[in-house]
């Protein structure tokens, strides 16, 4: 039942999908030592996508649609590929603590192009979340660690252009699927879509797809698979049945900042004082920009 206030289950509930999802971008360090970062991906969609099926089989949803809803999904599906071949491959490079905050300046691009696109005004106070976020993407730009080199700056400009694809794909779901089809079936037209793409990308750009993992290594990829690209997403889809999406969004902010404390303890990545200004100004713009009375 949908219920307009949240209430402290909601809220335990968004705090651990949160942890989750800034926990993922140091195991995707993880499986970056063993297998390579694209192929990774694909493992991880082609796995949640069987997963999806299932869980659609068991509760008898429809697993597609005919005519141009289709169509609509597969673009969002090459969208979602390429967003996910840009963000493991450039975790290859740079820090999980530098990507995580890149990455989300996604809502950003989403807020900016919805204002631009698709008619939804942003007022002063949501502009100030804006600005915040371009101050925050310098900061971290300055803040370099001592070992930073040319392949962490591609490696950051890989996580930026996932960042904005990330936001275009949302802007094309805002656009012509939202409230068309049930949240369910635009989670896996993203995944099974992104398969083709994500094994054409690592066929072209990468040689030994798998090196030699260990326990870790596959337990990781196990967690990205199952409990993040499945699990975790199912749980959302769950909250945003049961309460508002705007309220929802606000919290989306601790996901950097669990990423970066992942990122120093589990990886041992150094946090600057230009990381710590960018992720504090990042993840202010992101509750400014979401806020709603």
């Amino acid at each position: 039942m949908k219920t307009d206030h949240m209430d402290i289950k909601g809220f335990a509930a968004i705090l651990i999908i949160t942890i989750l999802w800034g926990s993922n971008y140091s195991a995707i360090k993880i499986t970056n030592a063993e297998f390579s970062p694209i192929f990774t991906s694909f493992l991880r969609s082609v796995i949640a996508s069987i997963l999806g099926i299932a869980y659609c089989l068991v509760i008898r949803q429809n697993l597609y649609h005919r005519g141009i809803l289709l169509f609509h999904g597969l673009v969002v599906g090459i969208l979602f590929g390429l967003e996910f071949a840009l963000l493991y491959l450039g975790m290859l490079f740079t820090d999980s603590a530098r990507a995580v905050i890149l990455i989300y300046l996604s809502p950003f691009v989403v807020a900016a192009g919805a204002h631009l696109f698709l008619g939804e005004r942003l007022s002063p106070f949501k502009w100030t979340g804006l600005v915040l976020a371009f101050v925050g993407l310098v900061s971290v730009f300055y803040g370099k660690p001592s070992h930073y080199n040319r392949l962490m700056f591609i490696g950051d400009m890989l996580e930026i252009g996932a960042a904005f694809v990330w936001g275009a794909t949302t802007l094309y779901i805002k656009k012509y699927l939202a409230g068309r089809m049930h949240p369910i079936n635009t989670f896996l037209y993203q995944l099974v879509f992104s398969i083709p793409v994500l094994f054409l990308c690592s066929y072209l750009m990468e040689t030994e797809w798998i090196k030699n993992p260990g326990s870790v290594q596959i337990a990781s990829l196990a967690f990205q698979s199952v409990i993040i690209a499945f699990i975790s997403y199912l749980a959302w889809f769950k909250l945003i049945h049961d309460y508002p999406v705007a309220k929802l969004s606000v919290f989306t902010f601790l996901t950097p900042i669990f990423g970066v404390v992942f990122a120093v303890l589990f990886q041992h990545e150094q946090l600057t004082a230009g990381l710590m200004a960018g992720l504090f100004m990042v993840c202010a713009g992101i509750y400014v920009t979401n806020y709603t009375k």
